[in-house]
């Protein structure tokens, strides 16, 4: 997609003062609540054992745990387009604001969770009700951060700002990957499983209380308000508007986020569990190892904001799909007889899977105003949910079967990538996709 030409249009002006402190605050808020979000899946291994019986087979018990961490991503839409549809109404702020109460309170709690030796079949059941509730709470809380600091930023760094709120979202992982790593160095196997493996999740509680607290400071769009005061508002249901006149967007959207979400899943949060099992890696270095992927990817979503700005969509995701698709292809054929490049080829690996820092410029660009965050937060939330929710369990069960199972699947949603790289380069400046973002 050639939004080149609308942005040279627009006037240049920089990220002033203003504007980083909007998306420095944004950033960290995302941030904490991602952390909150995926520091499940780091101590995957360690809630099977507790909080399913220890007589069934280990590929079950993994296939389980991993089908209650999809669960968060298939309760993501009804909260996200619960938040959307009243952050269309009443305003961005109020509902980014929202997002991170229904983050900390489940976090704490699940921190403070019987497990199955004290309470049997409730163990799984009530880690599965926080785990639906931590979804629908980054339902609102992602596509609320994009539509919120792209309404901030001048229009001619529109992706800069997307990438950097997507980086800040991918440092609460680095976040999470890194306590887990010190709890690995701090305590032993059988001291995570005694209680220590609370210890993350009673942290990301307090990390939420005070994301809740830095967003007091933010202020609302200048979209919004301008749109508030001119009375220029959705006169009807915004999902509405978006199913029915905007279907080209919501299409393009969801392969974006295909994409993304397979990127993220696979390449950051299923990749050190993989590495431990099949290859051997201790739990440490293959923690560390995906430490500095994620430095990689954070910097990755910021080249990929910067290009999308200069480029436009065609170009950067047709190549940046490309080096996706060939470098973590490298990366894990090599792991199956040569862990010695686990670093070099993860790190590479995570800078390429920046391109998702591209994915949200072309989202809030999709819709026009008064339905953004409703339509931008429908296409994700329905995309991920099936996409990301699903693909945990398939690969829990395809990796039974075959060591290259990740890279094969990553493999098939860089074509999608490359796919959809294409046709933005052959829709160019036609109407449907390059709504002005004020």
């Amino acid at each position: 997609m050639t939004q080149t030409a609308s942005a040279a249009a627009a006037p240049a002006r920089k990220l002033n003062r203003n504007d980083c402190k909007t998306l420095g605050l944004a950033s960290l808020g995302g941030a904490l609540e991602f952390y909150d979000f995926i520091i499940y899946v780091f101590f995957a291994l360690v809630l099977g054992k507790l909080f399913f019986p220890h007589d069934i087979p280990g590929w079950l018990r993994q296939l389980q745990v991993f089908g209650i961490f999809a669960a968060g991503y298939l309760a993501r839409p009804l909260g996200g387009i619960i938040m959307a549809h009243f952050g269309d109404l009443f305003g961005r702020k109020r509902m980014f604001t929202l997002s991170i109460v229904l983050m900390a309170l489940p976090t704490l709690a699940m921190g403070l969770l019987p497990t199955y030796q004290d309470v049997g079949v409730w163990a799984p059941i009530l880690l599965l009700l926080l785990r639906v509730l931590q979804g629908a709470a980054i339902g609102g809380e992602v596509p609320g951060a994009w539509v919120f600091v792209a309404e901030h930023a001048p229009p001619s760094r529109t992706g800069l700002a997307c990438g950097i709120i997507t980086s800040g979202l991918t440092i609460g992982i680095l976040f999470g990957s890194l306590i887990a790593m010190a709890m690995n160095l701090l305590f032993t196997p059988q001291q995570l499983e005694s209680g220590a493996w609370r210890i993350p999740f009673l942290i990301g509680g307090v990390f939420g209380l005070v994301a809740m607290y830095l967003r007091r400071w933010l202020h609302e769009t200048p979209v919004f308000s301008e749109m508030q005061a001119r009375k220029a508002l959705s006169a009807e249901l915004p999902l509405k508007a978006v199913l029915r006149g905007h279907r080209l967007g919501m299409a393009v959207s969801m392969a974006a986020t295909a994409m993304l979400s397979v990127t993220i899943v696979v390449v950051i949060l299923m990749t050190p569990t993989f590495l431990q099992k099949q290859f051997g890696v201790p739990p440490v270095e293959a923690l560390f190892a995906n430490s500095l992927a994620i430095v990689a990817l954070s910097v990755g979503c910021i080249v990929a904001g910067l290009a999308v700005d200069r480029f436009g969509g065609g170009p950067v995701f047709t190549a940046g799909s490309l080096l996706l698709g060939v470098s973590s292809w490298c990366f894990y054929q090599t792991m199956g007889h040569d862990v010695s490049w686990l670093h070099p080829l993860y790190t590479l690996t995570g800078f390429f899977a920046g391109i998702v820092g591209a994915v949200p410029f072309l989202m809030v660009r999709a819709f026009p105003a008064p339905i953004r965050f409703s339509g931008l937060s429908f296409s994700y939330n329905v995309a991920y949910a099936v996409v990301g929710g699903f693909t945990p369990v398939l690969l829990s069960l395809w990796m039974e079967v075959s060591s290259l199972a990740l890279a094969c699947y990553l493999m098939i949603f860089c074509l999608v990538g490359l796919a959809m790289g294409l046709f933005l380069l052959a829709w160019g400046d036609r109407p449907g996709l390059s709504h002005p973002v004020h």
